[in-house]
């Protein structure tokens, strides 16, 4: 994204209002999108759970079908993220670094693409949404996930990126 300001690399490219589970696969393959790099915590799974919610496992599945897809998060546990990658049998990256463009760079070079047929899906601004958008990629921000696969109604972290990015410039969504 050379020659945008920081402030826009605080912007998604696609905003739905939903969450993974409920998201248009069809929009992203209008996009011609051909992979995802999908973030776990709150995007496919909330708190501290493995099992992913039926609604989610279901989105993820159907969206195998038409992209690559590789798990990509922060949390340094490998067990916890293995255990989320396993039941999807999808490749993953714990300890990501986001928004710092090391590891997704590593992702990229597998997938061979160009990045702008490569999703990076999540609910974070400052670390999904910048983390893609530093690399040229095509980014989504989605609600978090509740238990059922429906929006958590408790997003006061999102709200306040939101608030954040506006305060530093970034178009509102």
């Amino acid at each position: 994204m050379a020659g945008l300001s920081p402030q826009h690399w605080l912007h998604p490219d696609w905003e739905p209002g939903l969450t993974i589970a409920h998201l248009p696969l069809s929009h992203l393959i209008g996009c011609d999108i051909r992979a995802a790099v999908v973030d776990v915590d709150r995007t496919l799974l909330p708190g501290r759970d493995v099992r992913l919610p039926d609604s989610v496992r279901a989105w993820m599945q159907h969206a195998g079908s038409s992209l690559a897809l590789h798990l990509f998060s922060n949390n340094p546990s490998r067990a916890r993220i293995s255990a989320v990658a396993d039941q999807l049998g999808l490749s993953f990256t714990c300890g990501a670094g986001k928004p710092r463009r090391g590891a997704l760079r590593r992702v990229m070079a597998e997938l061979a693409l160009d990045p702008r047929q490569v999703a990076m899906v999540g609910d974070r601004l400052f670390t999904d949404v910048l983390c893609g958008n530093r690399l040229g990629l095509y980014t989504v921000l989605v609600r978090p996930v509740s238990e059922d696969g429906s929006p958590c109604h408790h997003d006061g972290v999102q709200r306040l990126e939101r608030r954040l990015a506006r305060w530093m410039g970034a178009p509102a969504a």
